[in-house]
């Protein structure tokens, strides 16, 4: 027994000369779990032959709960391999008590008590975290699965990796046997200290998964909980070497458990649900895609529904796991929705505003789209001093996303604020003839008073002041013909409430909505026409040409003489351009500048607000948006096919 502490060796010899005779080399290492990643090998000094006459030396011996005891205390003081070793062996036994057909190299510790089973699991289960730790020369904590990746290489795996696979492997043997809910948690609650070393064993991260997902589903008390912050550990600490296997698992396992609902089954079902939404969120673009699969699943089961129309395919609809599904994905895309609600993006945002708006008003539907607008007055980019200067018009209708340069300027305040209030005008318009207006627009007309406060540009104050006025005089209005009505707000008969005045457009709002609408009209036409710069040189125009009106121009001139020529025999289909055109086009892009952004792929992502694991591609785009560089056009010839 080689012990390092000479000291500790006399103690043992004088207390316990039993616990001497217990070798190294008596019980094997290794966990029988884990085939492909390693196994565990013997001492290479020591030969077959040796090994068989050790284990037909061996007797059987009582582990005692001093031995436990003098091994903590070995490794606490000294640091003893030795004991290390000693105490994963009796761990090994102690997870593997009462199995049929045991070791016979585990025979002479196959003998211990109730308190003693207890102890070793107590001790292993809580030390041989910080123990595994302190011999791979690893933080006391944390880490990721490169910390395990690069330690693998290292000397101190090889010297001691062994250990860290047999305590996993046979803490996952007991959690098999296990059926005491809270032995299972306590085990699961330990053990996720050191799930950060299954990145080294592949098969033993896959079992380990599909373990805790047994648990997740269908475990009682606090064990689905405990289950699932290992799983979400492992998602977040070892990535993508478990992250689509516990989404599939997970997702499978919530199908199993939604098939039949009743009053208490439901609030587990909703418990699994969230569960699921959450684990989703450690990484959103792997999230999609399966999020993709899956709900395509659904599509097509309601798809052969509406086609075959049989009863076996309208059963599939019409059962509780379709509906669990449905709700599922629903809170996922409710939780992760991809709109980033940064500054740049506002043209996006005003287009999605501008579709709900035409979709209220066609269906006569309430849409609460004023919330949308009113939190873009309250980014920090419309509340701050523009620190790029007056800027170029912006034309918020023809891109989707601005560059930070544009961000800065005041011409992009302006557009916003006006865009805002053009939009919520309209939207208000829509429901200034209804019943409960007043109720409506009161949240509105709170947050515009902010805004007026809180703004120190005059020119953003006076449209807010104008809309307000607007607002409340609708509301009054409307408030004041209620008065005189005796049917409550929930009653049909309030559908036909100044229904002459909705047909007439006479409201307040509505003929605020039509100045705004000439308004931006004038605008539009304005910025098509001629380049305009707001602010002091708001009255400057420039005659130029625009260079898509030129491209539109020259294609058809070419489709023109494309159609007379090319089709007719013996003549070259290719069309040489006169070189004096050719010469004033090259001349006029070099003097033209260009006012707008580029137009990028939608990438619904922001360096300044979003974190980039939001968006994979953020960091592309957004290379090139420091300086709006010249857009080039590439001009395609089109030809006609027969």
């Amino acid at each position: 027994f080689p012990f390092q502490d000479p000291e500790f060796y006399e103690f043992l010899k004088e207390h316990d000369k039993e616990l001497l005779q217990f070798s190294d080399d008596d019980v094997d290492e290794d966990v029988g779990t884990d085939t492909e990643d390693g196994d565990l090998q013997l001492d290479e000094e020591a030969s077959e032959d040796e090994i068989q006459e050790k284990e037909q030396k061996s007797s059987k011996e009582v582990i005692t709960t001093s031995m436990v005891d003098l091994w903590c205390k070995s490794i606490q003081e000294s640091g003893s391999l030795s004991a290390v070793r000693s105490l994963m062996r009796a761990f090994r036994t102690a997870c593997h008590y009462g199995d049929d057909g045991g070791n016979e190299s585990m025979a002479k510790l196959s003998v211990m008590s109730s308190t003693v089973f207890n102890k070793i699991m107590l001790t292993v289960l809580t030390e041989m975290d910080r123990i595994l730790r302190n011999l791979l020369k690893l933080p006391a904590s944390g880490g990721k699965k490169e910390t395990i990746t690069d330690l693998v290489a290292t000397k101190h795996w090889k010297s001691h990796g062994h250990l860290v696979k047999s305590y996993l492997g046979n803490a996952l043997h007991v959690l098999n046997q296990m059926t005491d809910t809270e032995m299972i948690s306590f085990t699961l609650r330990r053990l996720k200290y050191s799930l950060l070393f299954l990145a080294a064993f592949p098969s033993l991260l896959r079992k380990y998964i599909k373990v805790v997902l047994h648990f997740w589903g269908t475990g009682g008390g606090a064990l689905p909980v405990v289950s699932f912050l290992f799983m979400r550990d492992l998602c977040i600490r070892i990535g993508s070497g478990c992250i689509d296997e516990c989404f599939k698992g997970i997702y499978k396992a919530y199908v199993l458990n939604c098939h039949f609902v009743n009053a208490v089954k439901l609030k587990h079902i909703r418990f699994l649900g969230n569960c699921v939404i959450e684990l989703l969120g450690v990484d959103l673009p792997t999230a999609y895609q399966h999020a993709f699969t899956y709900i395509r699943q659904l599509a097509t089961i309601l798809r052969e529904a509406l086609n075959t129309k049989t009863k076996e395919s309208f059963r599939k609809v019409y059962e509780w796991k379709f509906i669990n599904c449905l709700e599922l994905w629903t809170g996922a895309i409710c939780a992760y929705t991809r709109l980033v609600p940064t500054a740049r993006y506002f043209p996006l945002r005003l287009r999605c505003v501008r579709m709900l708006n035409q979709i209220a008003a066609s269906t006569h539907s309430f849409i609460p789209v004023s919330m949308l607008l009113l939190d873009m007055l309250e980014m920090k980019e419309l509340n701050r001093p523009p620190t790029g200067g007056v800027g170029k018009a912006v034309d918020l209708h023809s891109i989707l996303k601005v560059s930070k340069l544009t961000l800065k300027t005041r011409a992009f305040q302006e557009a916003c604020v006006i865009s805002v209030v053009e939009e919520l005008a309209e939207h208000l318009a829509q429901w200034s003839y209804s019943v409960a207006f007043l109720e409506l627009s009161f949240i509105p007309l709170v947050r515009l008073r902010s805004f007026c406060k809180s703004t120190k540009v005059e020119r953003f104050r006076k449209e807010m002041r104008q809309l307000i006025r607007q607002i409340e005089a609708s509301s009054d209005y409307v408030n004041g013909k209620r008065l005189s009505i005796s049917f409550f707000p929930n009653d049909p008969a309030a559908a036909s409430f100044l229904e002459d005045e909705k047909k007439s457009a006479s409201s307040a709002l509505s003929k605020y909505v039509m100045t705004l609408r000439q308004r931006a009209e004038q605008k539009n036409n304005s910025l098509m026409e001629s380049s305009v710069l707001v602010g002091e040189e708001s009255s400057k125009f420039g005659n130029e040409i625009s260079e898509s009106d030129e491209e539109d121009a020259r294609k058809n001139v070419d489709g023109a003489v494309v159609f007379s020529s090319s089709w007719l025999p013996g003549n070259d289909s290719k069309i040489k351009q006169p070189t004096e055109t050719k010469r004033k086009r090259k001349k006029q892009r070099k003097e033209k500048a260009i006012d707008d952004d580029v137009v990028e792929d939608l990438v619904l992502s922001s360096d300044e607000d979003v974190p980039p694991s939001h968006s994979p591609s953020a960091r592309k785009n957004d290379d090139t948006d420091d300086s709006p560089p010249k857009q080039k056009r590439k001009h395609r010839s089109t030809g006609l096919k027969g």
